[in-house]
């Protein structure tokens, strides 16, 4: 099952076929030798396959404006957060981490989280690496070991993340995570003041409930408390009366693991993914005396649901039209997006040879296409493959579908911008453009 599945991060999103997945690919080698990320120089290699265009969305910050549809829901989360647990002093138990750098290193993205080493969520085709010991992160759960080994038990941590995807109105390249973990000790779960006869860990089986090393009733308590509280967040966002299910997951860094999904508008929405922390996680922190649940909620999918906003990429806007129908909401403000493009689509289909001899993932060419063309790219489909019985090369045609968010685009600038996306998949891919 972990093989069908992209489970380097809590959140759901739709995936390229396997045979895509699991197939390296070639990167063109830029001029420059370094590459400047963060104020940092990094020496280019073989993994370097960031691109100008994704750098340019570090900084940006979208969930620390407070304006912004994406500001507001962070904040409701937090809020909500802040005022359903508080500690003994009277202040609020989780510590809020949203400033964090998108630089982070294989060990933080992979290893600490027990993701395996020839795990398809690794591969180039998937992240952005700006070489082979770093990448932009393509999950916030990346920080949970920095933050559990400095001696945090309970915290939320909010931020842009990176993953190379398929381009289409629910898609886009750069998004952002709130992701969340909770401790407790034997104190905390058990209230009697002589626990010195009680365990949280053994030596058993691993069971669908249960780690091997986890009581039974460690593994209950966990499993309640972690449910409770994420169905207390649905129906705060949703509305009490909100219908919720839960359901069976894996992932590689929690057991059991789960996902929440909520009735809306007639059809089930994956709202996030969670689970037991493994304890191997923590055991590798120096914690031997606690046990802890996480979860992570991808903003943008809850938001565009929340907020009624038919495109992704209008995120990014900073037209006035989109901004200003948050410029007077508070976090809990019911908000409908109203339409602001009705500029008509244009669609262009290109086809090409894939290159002889050498490995191509469809994320190579999308990753070009936003390069070239930007956000005037709406959706980018693979539409046909075709193998020629006798030279036994592969060709690909791909649908594009282009819209300005703000005015109509002509036929001449449609072309131009496609004539240099072939340009650039002939010159930088390898691929020979077909005439069809």
């Amino acid at each position: 099952m972990l093989e069908k599945r992209l489970l380097a991060c809590f959140s759901i999103s739709r995936r390229f076929p396997v045979k895509y997945q699991r197939r390296k690919f070639s990167v063109a080698i830029h001029e420059k030798e370094t590459i400047d990320v963060c104020g940092k120089k990094y020496q280019r290699d073989e993994w370097t396959n960031v691109t100008p265009k994704i750098l340019s969305h570090i900084g940006r910050n979208l969930h620390l404006q407070e304006k912004h549809p994406l500001g507001l829901l962070k904040n409701r989360i937090v809020n909500h957060f802040y005022s359903q647990y508080i500690g003994r002093t009277g202040n609020p138990i989780f510590s809020v981490f949203d400033r964090l750098s998108p630089v982070v290193t294989v060990e933080q993205n992979f290893d600490s989280l027990l993701i395996p080493k020839n795990h398809i969520s690794r591969l180039k085709s998937d992240c952005y690496y700006i070489d082979s010991a770093h990448l932009l992160r393509a999950h916030t759960t990346a920080h949970q070991v920095e933050l559990i080994k400095s001696g945090i038990d309970s915290y939320l941590t909010v931020g842009d993340v990176y993953r190379r995807d398929e381009i289409d109105s629910s898609h886009y390249p750069v998004f952002h995570q709130l992701d969340a973990a909770r401790l407790y000790s034997k104190h905390e779960i058990y209230k009697q003041e002589d626990i010195s006869g009680i365990s949280l860990f053994e030596n058993g089986d691993k069971t669908a409930e249960k780690q091997e090393v986890h009581t039974l009733d460690t593994a209950l308590f966990l499993q309640a408390e972690l449910k409770a509280c994420l169905e207390k967040l649905a129906r705060n966002l949703f509305g009490e009366d909100a219908e919720i299910r839960w359901v069976e997951s894996v992932f590689p860094f929690t057991h059991p693991s789960f996902e929440l999904e909520v009735l809306y508008n007639g059809n089930w929405l994956e709202l996030l993914g969670c689970g037991v922390m493994k304890q191997e996680i923590l055991a590798n922190c120096g914690i031997t005396d606690k046990v802890g649940w996480a979860f992570g909620i991808g903003l943008e999918r809850l938001a565009m649901r929340l907020y009624q906003i038919p495109d992704i990429r209008l995120f990014w806007s900073q037209d006035t039209g989109f901004l200003n129908q948050f410029r007077k909401a508070t976090p809990t403000s019911a908000v409908t997006y109203k339409t602001i493009s009705v500029f008509p689509q244009c669609t262009n289909d290109m086809s090409f040879w894939l290159p002889e001899g050498t490995a191509f993932s469809p994320n190579d060419f999308y990753d070009l296409v936003r390069q070239v063309g930007g956000d005037v790219i709406e959706q980018v489909t693979l539409i046909d493959e075709f193998n020629h019985p006798k030279t036994k090369l592969t060709s690909h045609c791909y649908r594009i579908v282009y819209r300005h968010m703000q005015k109509t685009l002509t036929k001449t600038e449609v072309n131009r911008v496609h004539e240099d996306i072939g340009s650039e998949a002939t010159r930088l891919l390898g691929v020979k453009l077909r005439v069809v």
